[in-house]
Formats: structure tokens, sequence, C-alpha cells
């Protein structure tokens, strides 16, 4: 959920640099608003019910179909540099020809936990020394899931947004409890913002309770 708090947070005050209206800055902070106050709800195991969950579900597609609205204006507009995409979680624009779809997906190390923050590494899969992304990649989506059983259905993951870097932290809200297992996925974008498969689904515990991390 960090990666759309980190959008609304962004657009709130400096939407007119970005090509966007106060009212459409308004609109999607609304729907981050509820995305942020359902999440909780369907992470908590006092209040995670079916109807939660589905909730969270629902605020989840609402925010993402916005979010995408948003960003091709942000992406047409001429004034906004790559910086201020990056700044935003997106990707940054890309001049050079354009290649295919990433073929094989991210490795993910879990590298540390620490509190409610989990910092995880992605590299080329196989055998090959360097510990960073294949040629032709400008980034990846990272998604993250608490509980017992990963979901197959991409929905149901909670989307931590999209990373340039190889090494990056998930910090997840004070609700979900110490002990918590907790669990990663990502894929590869390439220049075209074009995805790959699905990495295989890594999982460890937040440290604290009675699980210790893995």
């Amino acid at each position: 959920m960090t990666g759309s708090a980190n959008f609304a947070s962004r657009i709130a005050t400096g939407f007119a640099s970005f090509g966007l209206t106060s009212a459409q800055s308004t609109a999607f902070g609304v729907l981050n608003t509820a995305l942020q106050a359902k999440y909780l709800l369907a992470v908590e195991p006092a209040t995670r019910t079916p109807v939660t969950i589905e909730a969270k579900t629902i605020a989840l597609k609402n925010m993402r179909t916005s979010a995408i609205n948003l960003a091709k204006i942000i992406y047409s507009t001429a004034t906004v540099d790559d910086s201020q995409l990056v700044e935003l979680g997106l990707l940054p624009r890309s001049s050079r020809t354009p290649i295919p779809a990433p073929a094989t997906a991210p490795v993910i190390d879990i590298v540390s936990a620490v509190g409610n923050t989990v910092r995880i590494r992605l590299h080329e899969a196989g055998e090959s020394t360097k510990r960073g992304k294949p040629d032709g990649v400008d980034g990846a989506a990272l998604y993250s899931f608490v509980g017992a059983t990963p979901p197959d259905e991409e929905s149901e993951w909670n989307f931590e947004g999209l990373t340039s870097k190889t090494v990056t932290s998930v910090t997840f809200p004070a609700a979900v409890t110490p002990g918590s297992q907790v669990w990663f996925t990502a894929f590869w974008f390439n220049n075209r913002k074009q995805n790959g498969p699905a990495a295989t689904k890594v999982t460890t515990n937040l440290p604290g309770g009675a699980a210790m991390a893995a």
C-alpha cells in the first residue's frame, strides 16, 4: 500500500507540476484513504473476514484504475521529467530502441527483517554471478501478501510499487502483528513497461510473536 500512499502524497500539493488538476488529486486521495483503511481491516486478525478482504480487493482495483488513468496524463505531460516520474513511483521514460518483454522472472532473496520492515534483493536468475537486473530490464513491480497461504489471483496481492533498484524495503503497517508470515513476488518491466513472468513466491516471518523470521 506504500506505493499508493506515496503517489497520493506527491500529487496532493504538487498536482499542477504533474499535469493534473486539483479535482483529480483530491479524487485519488479519497481512493487511497479508503484503500489504506480497508487494507488494515483485511490484514488485522480480529477484523479479517471474507467481507473485509473483498472490500480491500475492490478498493485496490479502484485505486489501480485511477492510478493508470492519471499516469497516462502524467506521461503525456511534456514538462514532467524522469526524476518526477521516479518520485511518483513510476518508471522513467526511455528513448532506447523498443525491446521485447522480459522472458525471465526475477529471483527474490530475503536480506533482513527488522520490526515490520523486510529488506529484499531482486536479481537475475541462473548461475550468473551478476546480482542485478538482466539486460533490457528497466525495473520491477513488487507485491506482498500477509498470511499463511499466498493467493493465485494478482488482485489478492498488495502492490508495493515500482522500483528501479535491486535492493529495496517493504514496511508493513503497524496493524500487521509481530511474527506474521509475509510473502513476496515480483516481475521485471522493460522500457515499454511490458512485464515478464512472475517470480517464484518467497516467504519469511516478521520478527517477534510465536513465529520467528525464516
